[in-house]
């Protein structure tokens, strides 16, 4: 009797593996997947994972009850809150205190939502400056500080509904997933939106088509900002009528928005050009202004002409300046914070057993290097990341201790960077 077993088969007739999980992409035999009507097949392992999340409560969209005493116990005051700026960001006092303030009132008023008959309104914050200067840093740092489910996203990439892009909903989106799907954690959160000016209103738009990611935007943010529940599409992209929908409330999500406002300057210059600051007061030039001082005049009527709609404006109640980075400051930031960028390259010249200093002439070129290009602080990462090219790629290979000290003539060019015997101390200003 001959061999019934099926072409391609092995010794023993069965089958061989030809089919592979749809989450895990691992092969199998086909009898040891699970298949879906749509084709789509789960092997065991993967189903176990799933209960395993399950029986942890990680569901979509799932809710706990608020734990208000755990909040209490992680909400900082505000000189506390501006201490712990003080580790990462350089300069800026005025503007953390004002933040500081503002986010410890926000948790307050989720503590305790009516005091005495007076019912407390969410303060959202605007951040205003140049780019470079520590709006994102501020940010990043409070979610750090407080413990809360943070979402970072970018006004450029939104647009009105209908249109090709993002819905605001996705803003959301990123807040849910930050807090693991946990509601109540999501609605406690805050969420940051870079370059809000670049959704500001066309001004004398020839063009027969609608300014779908300027004005249409800002009206699609005006409820998300003051509290309301929102539909967001779990997988993100847009909505349809067959999707189902994460619905979160807005009311105590925090929103921090963030935008250079270039040339807004201009504005305030021919508004207060026209009179006088302070009565009796003497006529300024305004041209000897810097632009951090004009920054402080900025008056909801500036960013109006600027192409914010009212309604957008009066949802941010708190407006602050973030000031351009001086030369101090920007040596400062190359040596004092928490995360300094000269300690960094240090500790990967120590992940190589070697030494790296900075003369404190050599911290001061950079930074007039980095003044040049006018990019603010994102500028010093590119000139210390081109300076040390060259050192940090050989210095793998050379298999010994060796030690570096950065002259300002080797960032102007003018000299090779070479290994010392030792760096002096007293020649070094080290970045500790």
């Amino acid at each position: 009797m001959k061999n019934s077993k099926k072409p391609g088969s092995n010794k023993k007739g069965i089958p061989p593996i030809q089919e592979k999980c749809s989450f895990c992409g691992q092969a199998y035999h086909p009898s040891i997947l699970i298949q879906g009507l749509s084709g789509t097949t789960i092997c065991s392992g993967c189903v176990s994972l799933c209960a395993q999340m399950n029986g942890k409560g990680a569901k979509l969209g799932q809710r706990k009850p608020f734990q208000k005493d755990e909040l209490i116990k992680k909400l900082l005051s505000p000189a506390e809150i501006k201490l712990k700026l003080d580790e990462y960001v350089v300069g800026q006092d005025r503007t953390k205190k004002v933040v500081s303030v503002a986010v410890n009132h926000h948790y307050k008023r989720i503590i305790t939502p009516i005091h005495k008959d007076v019912e407390l309104e969410k303060s959202n914050i605007l951040l205003i400056g140049p780019t470079g200067c520590g709006k994102t840093l501020i940010a990043q740092t409070l979610a750090k500080i407080l413990d809360v489910p943070f979402a970072i996203g970018d006004a450029t990439t939104l647009t009105e509904a209908g249109y090709v892009g993002e819905d605001v909903e996705n803003l959301l989106l990123r807040l849910i997933r930050a807090a693991d799907f946990d509601l109540t954690r999501a609605e406690h959160g805050f969420i940051y939106i870079d370059e809000i000016d670049k959704i500001a209103r066309t001004h004398n738009n020839p063009s027969i088509t609608r300014d779908v990611s300027g004005e249409g935007v800002q009206q699609g943010l005006l409820k998300m900002l003051e509290g309301t529940l929102s539909n967001v599409p779990p997988q993100g992209g847009r909505k349809h009528p067959e999707q189902e929908y994460i619905q979160i409330n807005t009311r105590h999500i925090l929103f921090i928005a963030g935008g250079t406002f270039d040339g807004i300057e201009n504005s305030v210059s021919r508004r207060i050009g026209r009179k006088q600051i302070g009565f009796d007061a003497e006529s300024k030039n305004l041209d000897e202004l810097g632009l951090g001082e004009l920054l402080e005049h900025i008056e909801p009527e500036d960013l109006m002409e600027y192409g914010m709609i009212p309604e957008f404006i009066g949802r941010f109640q708190v407006n602050c300046i973030v000031k351009p980075l001086d030369l101090k400051a920007m040596i400062k930031v190359l040596t004092e914070p928490r995360n300094a960028l000269i300690r960094q390259y240090q500790t990967f010249f120590q992940m190589e057993d070697s030494r790296l200093e900075f003369t404190s002439e050599a911290l001061e070129e950079i930074s007039k290097k980095a003044l040049v290009k006018k990019t603010g602080a994102r500028a010093l990462r590119a000139i210390i990341e081109e300076l040390l090219l060259d050192t940090m790629f050989e210095l793998p290979a050379l298999k010994k201790p060796v030690n570096y000290v950065i002259t300002p003539e080797m960032v102007k060019g003018t000299e090779p960077i070479q290994p010392v015997k030792e760096p002096s101390a007293a020649a070094c200003k080290r970045a500790s």
